[in-house]
């Protein structure tokens, strides 16, 4: 099985891969994890991660610069159907739209907006950053294993605002609900960082490496 991490000048790559490659070791499954900005890479992947770190636009940007980048990645998840996982930004250009920075179309693969976090307790801090608690909001393969309650890492100003509920897999609290995972068909994306998530982030992770969707 090969996986590909996107490699477009954003995202903690060396640390995704590591986990990768450890949440592979640990479950004995056969797997070349490759991080990697080369398009014909992409199009061979059998899983596709895509990372982001940073503003909406600067990440849409960073993968359009790469040509036929964004291409391969819509007919990877579009097209061939490969099981798909974003990660921080990566999840948020799964959206329709982005308004970091004045607004920026989205992959559209989930019907909502990128908004600027709000919490309602004006004490709590933008960024939010730091560990939250994982709340499930409907069951999926990739959450199998993941302890209710489970704390996760979380390192960011904007989250997606879902227009449809079956879309959203899990919240956290920040001064109200926040959107922390994703998911429809063969794609899913969290806001929260596995990689940096310790054991719910690895066996989340395992999930998604042996997710048949």
């Amino acid at each position: 099985m090969k996986l590909a991490i996107v490699d477009y000048g954003s995202g903690n790559l060396r640390s995704a891969a590591k986990a990768f490659e450890r949440s592979a070791r640990e479950t004995g499954l056969n797997a070349e994890i490759n991080v990697t900005g080369d398009v014909d890479a992409i199009a061979a992947a059998d899983r596709v991660v895509l990372p982001g770190v940073g503003a909406f636009r600067d990440c849409l940007d960073g993968l359009t610069a790469i040509e036929g980048m964004a291409e391969a990645i819509r007919h990877a998840a579009e097209v061939r159907q490969v099981p798909f996982f974003g990660i921080c930004v990566g999840m948020q250009l799964m959206a329709s739209i982005g308004r970091e920075h004045g607004d920026t179309e989205g992959f559209g693969w989930i019907p909502g907006a990128v908004e600027p976090l709000a919490p309602s307790d004006k004490a709590l801090k933008i960024p939010h950053m730091g560990w939250n608690a994982l709340q499930s909001a409907a069951e999926h393969p990739l959450l199998a294993g993941v302890p209710a309650g489970a704390h996760v890492y979380f390192v960011h100003s904007f989250a997606l605002q879902a227009e449809k509920a079956e879309h959203v897999l899990a919240t956290t609290d920040y001064g109200g609900a926040v959107t922390a995972m994703v998911g429809r068909d063969n794609i899913v994306g969290t806001q929260f960082h596995p990689e940096k998530s310790q054991a719910a982030g690895l066996a989340l992770i395992a999930n998604f490496l042996n997710w048949e969707p």
